[in-house]
């Protein structure tokens, strides 16, 4: 008897996950150094902050195993429910005992035992699968039905997204899932018309957004001269700027992250989670701050070139719109701390100190992986 053929099973990207370790392991690496004196004046305990990040980091790793191995016609098939889920936890921040506002946002879940997550870094992923799933039955629809059965059908339910952001005064995420939300479209099946409504409505949405809030009118006008207000809006990027030119070309002390544990770097706002750059900045230098930029420029080069060899079907549309949120959002972090773009306090990928964004990173991760293997096949 012939011996059945074995399957082999087709390998990841290996390159793209290389990639990945490597920023993950730096992040930790520079979380950890940079916390020691912070760890160690509120808990007693040095190694605090690190050990958190690392159980973090464990359960975002697990989470993206999972997903990794499982089957691709299972993303497209519960797309739908998973988004729904995404909605129905994000709804959650609002609800009494549960919700959390910090800082003016209502956008954290207490769970209990001091831990709190933060919804709307799953909703990232779970609106970009249903985006991705929703446009690539486009290319089925006739052109002239697109409007009726594609476009308006997306822009109901991309409101009551926005609507939920808004709620939670959460300009960044809102703004970060707009661009993903464009740049899906442009490349999807779908008449450019459409494309260009959609940036105007959000266009008009983001301004009217910012016109409502005082202190949104504030943050554009420090941004554009920061002098005007030194000690307040207008502080944590004088500090940013001086941070990022104090570590000057391989960073402060021995260079290269070993002057990180200095207490002086702790004195930066949030230097563990929005001020991360600047932090590689001051402790790794110019050569570290640049090579995290070429890493991250890396990391989406290889995201397209696999989401151009899947074309615009479903596991392209999705690998392309993961690719446009890391990209983007770690430049719109590296834009606030070098006063390119307006501070919006997001973390930064694989580096900001953080349970909700790692693991959703890591989940992210985790399906890029998985939707890779099609193109070794």
């Amino acid at each position: 008897m012939a011996k059945k053929a074995i399957k082999k099973k087709s390998p990841p990207d290996y390159l793209l996950l290389i990639i990945a370790v490597v920023l993950t392991v730096w992040g930790l690496f520079t979380v950890g150094m940079t916390s020691l004196p912070l760890s160690q004046q509120r808990f007693g305990n040095p190694w605090n902050y690190l050990q958190n990040q690392i159980i973090r980091l464990a359960i975002g790793l697990a989470c993206g195993l999972v997903l990794y191995k499982l089957p691709l016609k299972i993303f497209k098939k519960f797309a739908p429910l998973a988004f729904a889920s995404a909605i129905a936890l994000a709804l959650l921040v609002f609800a009494p005992m549960l919700g959390v506002k910090i800082a003016g946002g209502q956008r954290w879940i207490n769970i209990g035992g001091g831990f709190l997550i933060q919804p709307s870094e799953f909703l990232k992923i779970a609106f970009i699968i249903y985006l991705a799933a929703w446009l690539g039955k486009s290319q089925t629809v006739p052109n002239k039905k697109k409007t009726k059965e594609i476009l308006l059908p997306f822009l109901a339910i991309a409101t009551v997204v926005f609507a939920i952001l808004i709620a939670q005064s959460d300009l960044s995420t809102l703004g970060i899932l707009m661009v993903v939300c464009l740049a899906m479209y442009f490349i999807s099946a779908t008449p450019l018309w459409h494309t260009l409504s959609i940036a105007g409505a959000g266009a008009i949405g983001l301004t009217a957004f910012i016109l409502l809030e005082p202190y949104r009118i504030r943050r554009w006008l420090v941004f554009m001269n920061p002098e005007s207000d030194p000690l307040g809006h207008g502080f944590q990027l004088r500090q940013a700027l001086m941070a990022v030119g104090s570590g000057k070309l391989r960073g402060i002390g021995d260079g290269f992250g070993l002057g990180l544990n200095n207490p002086q770097v702790g004195l930066l706002p949030a230097p563990l989670t929005d001020s991360i750059f600047a932090i590689i900045g001051k402790g790794w230098g110019f050569l570290g701050a640049s090579l995290f930029v070429a890493l991250i420029v890396l990391f989406f080069w290889r995201v397209l070139k696999i989401a151009k060899k899947l074309g615009a079907t479903f596991e392209g549309l999705t690998v392309f719109g993961i690719g446009v949120w890391i990209v983007f959002q770690s430049f719109f972090s590296i834009g606030g701390m070098i006063g390119l773009l307006p501070m919006g306090g997001v973390p930064l990928p694989f580096f900001s100190y953080g349970g909700s964004h790692i693991i959703a990173e890591m989940m992210a991760l985790g399906v890029l992986l998985n939707f890779s293997k099609k193109v070794q096949k």
